[in-house]
């Protein structure tokens, strides 16, 4: 074997590269692991995980510089000194938004798992058929009874903490020992378990932050500051969990720097071969081959790489005989809910910063319950006490103030909805060659917006989040609206989504390129539906099943 030719190569290390790579070098295959950013080493390499505020040079605000290189970033997700070094820099990495979408990016190894929120859910057999019940798009080619087993091997090795709850529409797995409800969290969820008679449920969040140590990581230290880097190696990230394992193997390289600008693709055995980079530090272009690859990009990244791909054979890229590549955008909508004040725990406090909050699953369009939109979302949220960075009108300055600030404010609890947002096939992402990154390579344009079904189910989401928290006694309840974009939520998904036809998906039930059966597909692209619960454990549990099928037909030789 020389230094271009390996068994495996897998594009993108984040939260499914990661897996792709410790599945594939744990069943033996030299693996070439391309990352198109810079290194980064756990531990070292997180310079503000255990600072103190006072530690920052603007005292972890954002910089006019930081402001300049991260616009779209700036515009919603919370930016910090102690992160901004984890988001991408977007002078560098344009993109042509023809209506607006906020992309979160992190391009270096570990990806967005560095600073991804952790929570950590199945979707049910509900969200698995729930495209051929509403007659939307096309049907996954799998159910839950297909993943299922993978979940429960991928949250045993990733660490997730919760309730094995009893609720059907989110399925119980594989648990940690769970983080508890605050105070105020247990008298809520009390009085809306019994307002609505069992059928609404408020639970602690099932969080890839582990409560017990695992090999090589400490249990979390409730330091709540996961954007950082984690010393301890207390939540599941490619660096504190499948890295470690790769290397391990003896079967990983990994390339940091390593921008794949196409897989190349063999007209005669009608396969991938390999890929062609561009080295991002020196401008020069590389070619690597091998038997099989995972691609990871991240859902719209590898949309482009598929779409850079065997253009001479397919003018809409490897994987586009759909029609379908670069089609059917999703995420989340989030920023919608509602909050308000709890009074007669004056006595009562928090301590720690737990990274964890509450959750209430779906209970719409779900057995008799019909709404005036199909699909459902669920809520996040929590339950906490001022503390001395709130502010006082009445006591601007003095003595008076500084007495006002020693003791805790009021108690307040707030829901945050997570809606599911449809697969439209005019959501899209394409290449505008007329727009160039630092390296000269055209960029991507999207255009994706939210519609009619999403906006009637914004409106319910606080509706009936001004009512639960009224009915759980809770005073001073208002409402509250975003001004929601599409890639807020950070749950990219569906450019290259599974399906039962190659006329009408780009992957098959395996994760295969219908195209191009080598070439497997495990990250948000190959999403079917949404869903309304947070992704990342089902990328992981699909590319841990993808991985084991490669490699048994690779032993078959049918790769």
């Amino acid at each position: 074997m020389t230094e271009k030719n390996y068994d495996a190569i897998v594009i993108g290390s984040g939260i499914s590269g990661g897996w792709a790579a410790k599945e594939l070098t744990e069943s033996g295959l030299k693996t070439l692991m391309l990352e198109r950013g810079r290194n980064v080493e756990h531990v070292k390499d997180y310079g503000f995980a255990a600072k103190d505020i006072w530690d920052y040079p603007y005292r972890n605000n954002r910089s006019q510089k930081m402001l300049h290189e991260h616009p779209i970033q700036a515009r919603y997700w919370p930016m910090t000194e102690g992160n901004v070094n984890f988001l991408v820099n977007e002078i560098d990495n344009p993109y042509v938004e023809v209506k607006r979408f906020d992309w979160v990016r992190g391009y270096q190894v570990g990806g967005k798992s560095l600073i991804w929120g952790r929570q950590s859910y199945r979707l049910s057999d509900v969200d698995f058929t729930a495209n051929l019940r509403d007659g939307i798009a096309v049907d996954w080619p799998i159910r839950y009874k297909d993943l299922a087993p993978w979940y429960s091997y991928v949250e045993r090795f990733a660490g997730i903490s919760g309730n094995r709850d009893g609720i059907s529409i989110l399925p119980d797995g594989e648990f940690l020992p769970p983080m508890e409800l605050n105070v105020v969290e247990k008298d809520v969820a009390a009085r809306i378990k019994k307002h609505y008679s069992d059928k609404r449920a408020m639970i602690i969040g099932r969080v890839a932050n582990i409560t017990k140590p695992l090999p090589g990581r400490i249990n979390c230290q409730y330091q709540n500051q996961c954007s950082n880097g984690c010393n301890f190696g207390g939540y599941f990230s490619t660096q504190s969990s499948t890295l470690p394992a790769a290397v391990k193997t003896g079967n990983l390289t990994v390339r940091p720097w390593s921008i794949v600008m196409e897989i190349l693709y063999d007209k005669e055995l009608k396969k991938a071969k390999g890929v062609r980079i561009l080295d991002a530090e020196n401008g020069q272009t590389y070619e690597y081959f091998a038997k099989v690859i995972f691609v990871n990009a991240s859902a719209l990244n590898s949309a482009w790489v598929l779409m850079n791909s065997a253009t001479d054979i397919w003018e809409g890229g490897l994987g586009s005989s759909s029609g379908e590549l670069g089609h059917n955008v999703m995420d989340h909508t989030l920023g919608n809910g509602a909050r308000g004040i709890v009074e007669g725990y004056e006595d009562k406090y928090v301590y720690g910063r737990r990274a964890n909050g509450v959750y209430i699953p779906r209970f719409q369009n779900i057995g008799d319950d019909k709404r005036s939109f199909i699909r459902g979302y669920g809520y996040q949220g929590g339950a906490g006490r001022d503390a001395w960075q709130r502010s006082i009108a009445e006591l601007s300055i003095g003595a008076g103030l500084k007495e006002e600030l020693c003791e805790p404010g009021v108690w307040s609890i707030g829901l945050t909805g997570f809606g599911e947002i449809l697969p439209y096939h005019e959501n899209r992402v394409y290449i505008d060659k007329n727009r160039k990154d630092k390296w000269g390579l055209p960029v991507l344009a999207i255009d994706a917006e939210i519609k009619e079904n999403e906006k009637l189910m914004i409106d319910d989401i606080i509706k009936e989040g001004k009512e639960m928290l009224e009915a759980a006694g809770v005073k001073e309840v208002t409402g509250y609206r975003s001004v929601f974009a599409m890639g807020q939520g950070i749950h990219e998904m569906g450019t290259a989504r599974m399906g039962r036809d190659p006329k009408t998906s780009v992957l098959n039930a395996h994760n295969q390129v219908w195209d191009a059966p080598n070439v497997f597909v495990t990250d948000g692209a190959a999403m079917t539906s949404s869903g309304c619960v947070n992704p990342s454990l089902t990328y992981m549990a699909m590319t841990a099943r993808a991985a084991a099928f490669a490699v048994e037909e690779l032993k078959k030789g049918n790769l």
